[in-house]
Order: C-alpha cells, then structure tokens, then sequence
C-alpha cells in the first residue's frame, strides 16, 4: 500500500471559497432585480432625495447664521 498523500492538481482546485457561487449568485441577483429603466429611475429619486435634504439643510444653516444674539444692554460707569 502507498500511504502517500498526493497532493491535488491545480485544475481541480477551486479559485475561492465560494467553489464557483459567487458568480452564479450574482446572475441570480441580476435577474431578480428590476429592469434597467426602473433602475434608472430609482437612482434619479435617490438623487433628488439627497438634493432635497441639503436644500433642508443650506436652509436650517442660513437661518441659524442669521439669528442675532439677543441680551440685555448693560451702562457701564
């Protein structure tokens, strides 16, 4: 008997850990997801999301740039 291991060959050896379901998992992914002209839309809405919560944003900034200290005037002698 030949208790030597042999080592196995480069071809059958996967290239990572997945063995080859990354790829599939990804077509999978792809074809479950909405169609190229939904998508377009969806990322145009996020867009004029982000828009909106800065002009929200520029608008808060503005008007506490603007407030004016209030105190009292105090004479000094």
């Amino acid at each position: 008997m030949n208790n030597k291991r042999r080592k196995p060959s480069k071809a059958s050896t996967p290239e990572c850990l997945c063995l080859g379901a990354g790829p599939a998992l990804s077509e999978l992914l792809r074809r479950l997801g909405p169609p190229e002209g939904a998508r377009k839309h969806f990322e145009t809405a996020r867009l004029e999301i982000l828009k909106g919560i800065r002009a929200i944003l520029d608008a808060r900034i503005e008007q506490v740039s603007k407030r004016s200290r209030k105190g009292e005037k105090i004479e000094v002698e």
